[in-house]
């Protein structure tokens, strides 16, 4: 089986890799680019471990093939901070103590970032419902709906 030839732009660089027909996005940001932020926790889509934004559009990695990245537009957790300058979203997860074990934490920041993109006055409904396909077993959700939430406040002061 041939290798493909993939260009695509990550965190804002554009990226090339080559990568079997069956290799999964996820895989490439790892093994093939070393971006190892995402996370595979189930490889099914089910956890949200892996969570990156393609195309403006939340998706599991786990279930994205990486030659489907060709010419597209990847946002991953290495790409969210501005140097050494945390996004408000990282900012206020540690803040509110919103993580523990650190697993699941690259794809809650990532869907939180697409959530906010998307809506950024959302409710705390609204940030539940968005936040249901990641999965943690550490901190029960309420302190990272907080951080969510005041995140949200924070970037719709920054854009006033």
């Amino acid at each position: 089986m041939s290798k493909t030839h993939v260009s695509t732009t990550i965190n804002g660089d554009p990226v090339e890799f080559l990568a079997d027909p069956g290799m999964t996005l996820l895989d490439a940001l790892r093994d093939e680019l070393e971006l190892t932020g995402s996370k595979e926790g189930c490889g099914s889509g089910d956890c949200g471990a892996c969570s990156v934004i393609l195309d403006g559009r939340l998706v599991c990695s786990c279930l994205v093939l990486a030659p489907e990245a060709e010419g597209r537009r990847v946002e991953t957790i290495e790409g969210l901070a501005n140097g050494s300058r945390l996004h408000p979203l990282q900012q206020k997860f540690l803040e509110h103590a919103a993580l523990q074990c650190g697993f699941c934490t690259p794809g809650l920041l990532m869907a939180s970032k697409a959530l906010l993109d998307a809506n950024p006055d959302p409710t705390e409904t609204e940030v539940r419902y968005w936040l249901a396909g990641n999965l943690c077993r550490c901190t029960g959700y309420d302190k990272i709906i907080r951080a969510v939430m005041d995140a949200a406040a924070e970037l719709r002061q920054e854009r006033v």
